[in-house]
């Protein structure tokens, strides 16, 4: 029976990276460095966004909300981690780790919708230029970032419920740096079956769909540019896709790699770092690619 031998967990140790005094200050150095940037970028980002009339765009409005979701993410797990490595203390609350489930859970779906959306939004752009002032009309966006909140709501609340019906022993140790939801499953004394339920349910009816919508509008706008004639027509028509191209392969890379590519337990030595790619990388990577490949974005930080 769960719980016979040992008493429900009130906090959980994570275990972080390493143990070696030189190497954690060299890690809490590079990681507060990041956080930095990130903050710094995503902020300015939207700071930019907001100002700039000649962001006044549905790309730019997703880019936008993109950015928030990022600055999310980034700032549930990393200042954790970084007080963790600077005092020393590797413990979270039970109520804590549940709060990183939850809020996790929500921003991260949140961000696999808002890159379907964007993905789309090129594809309108590439595909079909005549008909994007109707399709991506003000109404319309505003719809489509409202129901990936409201997805990764969702999908936040089901998770943490799923958690809820868990029990775990005093002693409990997560091999990461913060509370992810399979690695708490395989630490649990009790039945699993619901929370299994629960997240495959959401990489199923959610993850899954968003990741298509991806490829098949990339398949379809790669098919567009082919089949222009013009290098300057291609190159022009292929700009317009790069920056976002290049977070979707960075994002989901990762996601695939930790979450749908199944793995006994001795092979998982690269989930710390398609963790850290996924949660502490590309939310400091995003706004760097958009500003450097964007010609719109490099004209408006020039205004």
């Amino acid at each position: 029976m769960a719980g016979s031998n040992c008493t429900q967990a009130t906090e959980f140790i994570l275990a972080g990276f390493t143990e070696a005094p030189a190497t954690q200050v060299a890690q809490f150095l590079l990681f507060l460095l990041t956080y930095l940037v990130t903050v710094l970028g995503n902020l300015g980002m939207i700071a930019l966004i907001r100002a700039s009339p000649l962001l006044h765009s549905p790309m730019y409005y997703f880019l936008g909300n993109l950015a928030f979701v990022n600055l999310c993410t980034s700032t549930i797990i990393t200042p954790r981690m970084l007080a963790g490595v600077l005092l020393g203390k590797k413990g979270i609350t039970y109520a804590g780790c549940m709060a990183q489930v939850f809020t996790f859970g929500l921003f991260g779906m949140a961000e696999c919708f808002l890159l379907a959306t964007m993905a789309y939004d090129r594809y309108v752009a590439v595909c079909h230029p005549l008909l994007y002032p109707l399709v991506m009309s003000p109404e319309r966006c505003s719809w489509l970032v409202t129901g990936s909140y409201l997805l990764g709501l969702t999908n936040g609340a089901g998770q943490t419920i799923g958690m809820f019906s868990l029990f775990f022993c005093s002693s409990s140790a997560i091999d990461l740096f913060f509370c992810d939801i399979s690695l708490l499953i395989s630490l649990s004394t009790s039945d699993t079956t619901l929370s299994l339920v629960i997240l495959r349910t959401a990489s199923s009816l959610l993850g899954v769909p968003s990741i298509l919508v991806v490829l098949v509008s990339y398949v379809a706008i790669i098919s567009t540019i082919l089949s222009i004639s013009s290098a300057e027509g291609k190159r022009k028509a292929f700009s317009t896709c790069a920056s976002h191209l290049t977070a979707v392969s960075t994002f989901y890379g990762a996601l695939i790699f930790m979450y749908l590519i199944p793995r006994s337990d001795t092979s998982r030595g690269g989930d710390k770092w398609a963790a850290v790619l996924y949660t502490v990388v590309t939310p400091m990577l995003n706004p760097l690619i958009y500003s450097l490949r964007n010609q719109e974005v490099k004209e408006a930080w020039r205004r």
